[in-house]
């Protein structure tokens, strides 16, 4: 199967919804307490369209036999100038997601290697993400790249009721 990646266009919105719902399933039925079903479309139109028209936002998109298979979209950032942090320009992976039909099939390090040679061209010097512990797949795909934990994100659920008496 040939695979054709390429830079997403406003004509992909339709099709890049359908992907983007399939990642946000996943998520949804994890971490319900964070995601949640739009009422309406899975990204809002103005948006995508945003995204696509940002220098500093790259959806790329794979193709199969005229089908849009998978996606990655990334972003070019730079440190805040404060004295502690090295001045360094990094592309951040929001979103990587591959059809289910298609995965296993070297479809997303084909993505993940056409968002290097972009982050690259773009003066970048290294590509960072997040990833939900839940998603075992995903973080053994990403150590398979040579993706590293770097740090770790935590959360604590708190009631409201319990910590109004705790004020003072």
């Amino acid at each position: 199967m040939e695979i054709r990646v390429r830079n997403a266009t406003a004509d992909d919105y339709k099709a890049l919804c359908e992907l983007y719902d399939e990642i946000d399933a996943l998520h949804r039925q994890a971490l319900p307490h964070i995601f949640q079903k739009p009422g309406g479309a899975v990204r809002e139109l103005d948006y995508y369209l945003g995204l696509v028209a940002d220098e500093q936002v790259g959806i790329l998109v794979a193709e199969a036999g005229g089908n849009l298979v998978g996606v990655v979209h990334a972003l070019i950032r730079d440190t805040r100038d404060i004295p502690v942090l090295v001045p360094r320009r990094y592309a951040v992976v929001d979103t990587i997601v591959v059809k289910s039909a298609y995965r296993n099939q070297e479809i997303g390090r084909i993505l993940m290697d056409s968002m290097e040679a972009w982050a690259s061209a773009n003066g970048a010097t290294s590509i960072e993400l997040n990833v939900y512990e839940f998603n075992r797949s995903a973080i053994s795909f990403y150590e398979r790249l040579g993706f590293q934990t770097e740090s770790r994100r935590m959360r604590k659920e708190i009631n409201p009721d319990e910590t109004a008496g705790n004020s003072g």
